[in-house]
């Protein structure tokens, strides 16, 4: 008799794993394609028109950003901040056509080529558990980072349009806000949108490798 229930065991053990290695759609399915990481400046102060009067608070740094920066940006190296939110740092200069990622300035960008980090990646957006109902409601996302997981754009089209017939899932995170948007494809843990503790210290561990934070 114990024999038999050792099997069931193991078998039930098994299937466990097996299914916990399973990545969500649309992820399941981008496992072969490239993925490009995104740093983002995540606010902007807005740009004042010529002859109007100046609006109080404008050039305030929004308080979801104040308290990212004054607790979890803590763990990164100032270099990965985007510029001119830390005391002393300098601004990004205003440029309207700055290469941007759904409307976000592109700082820089680099291309995952390490299968390792990849896996990572894919293993952060494709599992439920990373993800919970967020803490926080922002007025508006602030992101810090983009993913595009597939194919990119043809050459010469804005960031972020997808090409005909092969669309890539691209990915707001915002830590500011506790919030991640995908776009292209629906998001398969539905209000689940905020990023546990334990995902967020993976984020930071992806950027830090793409960037050599």
């Amino acid at each position: 008799m114990k024999r038999p229930l050792v099997l069931v065991a193991l078998a039930l053990a098994f299937g466990s794993t097996s299914c916990s290695s399973t990545l969500s759609q649309p992820f399941a399915n981008l496992k072969s394609q490239p993925i490009t990481v995104f740093r983002l400046q995540n606010w902007e102060p807005p740009q004042a028109q010529p002859g109007a009067a100046a609006v109080p608070g404008a050039n305030l740094i929004p308080p979801q950003i104040q308290q990212w920066l004054a607790g979890a940006a803590q763990a990164l190296p100032p270099g990965l901040i985007p510029p001119g939110l830390l005391p002393g740092s300098t601004p990004a200069p205003a440029a309207a056509d700055a290469p941007r990622f759904y409307n976000f300035r592109i700082i820089q960008s680099v291309v995952v080529s390490d299968p390792k980090q990849q896996e990572e990646i894919l293993d952060l957006f494709g599992k439920d558990s990373n993800f919970e109902v967020p803490r926080q409601q922002c007025p508006q996302i602030y992101a810090e980072w983009g993913f595009q997981i597939g194919q990119g754009a043809p050459p010469g089209a804005p960031p972020g349009t997808p090409p005909a017939g092969s669309a890539p899932a691209d990915i707001l995170v915002s830590e500011s806000c506790d919030q991640v948007q995908m776009f292209n494809y629906g998001w398969p843990y539905g209000q689940k949108t905020g990023l546990t503790a334990d995902a967020q210290k993976k984020v930071d561990q992806i950027i830090r490798r793409a960037f050599g934070g």
